[in-house]
């Protein structure tokens, strides 16, 4: 059976889907893996680490993608108009789509999907349980994305992050909080205590009061009979009643005033990321500050922020970084290629080497999104309508 492995064509996207590691793993499960030319450049990879892992290199997308029976990628394929080149037209009938596909934005694409005869499997999705962990994309790259928006943060501010001690006079240390204290905003926890700062977060699930205190940090948060019922099944926070909203504005204009660096990680699925940060919350920041917004990409968790750029507002210096991860895209494609490699492994016999995935397992239900020219995933059924 064929894997294919495409280069990433989208702006901002240096990943790859698998590295010289998974690929040897891929092929001891009895798979042959194609990689397109090229295809892990931007992850410092060249072709010849992959032949050496035990791949063979595609002349371009067509030869790569053509026969495959498992097409991986990090982002969703460019569609017709979409780029140079149309890859999903190049994907056989049959043929399992792994990768990232933002089913939730792109309702067009799943139809697309549909239309193709392709099974896509949106890795996102991927149901948040304990077996299931080692496959978590969204876990491996938030993590990455918090250690990098506080060590980008610290690089930006004009200070010293740690209290320094010396014969000149002692360095007070930097004030961090983190909005949103799911798997980024953790690691942005650890990684600020880590440097020195003291951190502040704050997070409308009270479970994670106690996470965010075994880190070290100070939790910041309004409590009400609301926020008993803030967390999904899925462990995604809840959107908030207005009141509450209200009250919790209050409380971080407050908090954030007294900050030195802001790192707002808040999302929820199939929504607009929730404004944390308004205009007159920046404005009282004092100059020098810095808001790195994790949510840039679904509007932004700050007012003022402007996807894809850094702007300053009144000495605020506010950084909307698109897709975080691809900063360390090495680290990003390292983790991303072991969870597909982890996603694949079960379906496998260990003897024939055969390949076929348990259709029961919600593993694969959870984020099968087309099958058989039909969108059978339950939450996108009417996608396209």
């Amino acid at each position: 059976m064929k894997i294919a492995i495409l280069k990433e064509r989208r702006e901002n996207e240096r990943r790859v889907a698998a590295t010289p590691d998974s690929v040897k793993k891929l092929v001891d499960l009895g798979f042959d893996v194609v990689v397109e030319t090229g295809a892990g450049a931007g992850s410092s990879l060249s072709d010849q680490d992959y032949t050496d892992a035990g791949a063979s290199i595609g002349a371009d997308a067509a030869a790569t993608a053509g026969d495959a029976d498992i097409v991986m990628k990090v982002q969703r394929p460019l569609l017709a108009g979409e780029g140079d080149i149309d890859e999903l037209a190049l994907m056989k009938q049959g043929a399992y789509l792994l990768a990232m596909l933002s089913p939730y934005t792109t309702p067009d694409a799943l139809e697309a999907y549909a239309k193709a005869g392709v099974k896509a499997m949106a890795m996102e999705l991927m149901p948040r349980i304990s077996r299931a962990q080692s496959m978590d994309v969204l876990s491996s790259q938030s993590n990455l994305a918090g250690y990098k928006a506080v060590v980008d943060s610290a690089n930006t501010f004009g200070r010293a992050m740690p209290m320094m001690m010396t014969a000149a006079g002692t360095v007070a240390p930097a004030r961090v909080m983190v909005m949103g204290a799911g798997v980024a905003g953790l690691q942005a926890i650890a990684t600020a205590k880590r440097m020195g700062a003291i951190v502040s977060a704050t997070d409308v699930r009270p479970v994670a009061k106690e996470q965010v205190e075994s880190l070290g940090g100070k939790f910041v948060m309004v409590e009400s009979e609301e926020t008993e019922e803030a967390e999904t099944a899925g462990g995604y926070a809840k959107e908030m009643s207005d009141e509450y909203k209200a009250k919790q504005a209050e409380l971080v204009a407050s908090t954030l005033a007294t900050q030195d660096i802001a790192i707002c990680t808040a999302l929820i699925p199939g929504r607009p990321a929730p404004q944390l940060i308004s205009k007159e919350m920046v404005e009282s920041m004092r100059a020098g500050s810095v808001i790195f917004d994790m949510a840039a990409e679904t509007g932004g968790n700050c007012e003022l922020t402007v996807p894809g750029e850094t702007i300053d507002h009144n000495g605020v210096t506010i950084i909307g970084y698109l897709n975080v991860p691809s900063r360390l895209a090495v680290d990003a494609s390292s983790l991303y290629a072991r969870n597909l490699v982890n996603f694949l492994s079960p379906h496998v016999d260990g003897e024939s080497k055969e390949f076929a995935f348990d259709m029961e397992d919600e593993t694969v239900t959870g984020i099968l999104l087309t099958s058989d020219g039909n969108i059978v995933h339950p939450q996108f059924a009417g996608a396209g309508e």
